[in-house]
């Protein structure tokens, strides 16, 4: 079972809320995103929520690569 400690990774007005509540939140619910940030997102990739930046092809591609490279 994965875990996460939501205290380091979101807002502080997030940490109370459920799963499915930040997946459905803008992505400055992330702590260390600037509501400019989400904005630029937004216009480059069309990422509205956080499920929205999980769910972008182009972080799972470089995620594989970082996994790929730690297995080396």
């Amino acid at each position: 079972m994965a875990s996460i400690d939501l205290d380091k990774v979101l807002d502080k007005a997030w940490a109370d809320k459920s799963v499915a509540e930040v997946l459905a939140a803008p992505v400055d619910a992330l702590k260390g995103v600037s509501e400019r940030q989400g904005e630029l997102l937004k216009e480059a990739f069309g990422v509205k929520t956080v499920a929205d930046l999980a769910d972008l092809k182009f972080a799972r591609w470089a995620q594989a690569l970082a996994v790929l490279d730690a297995a080396k």
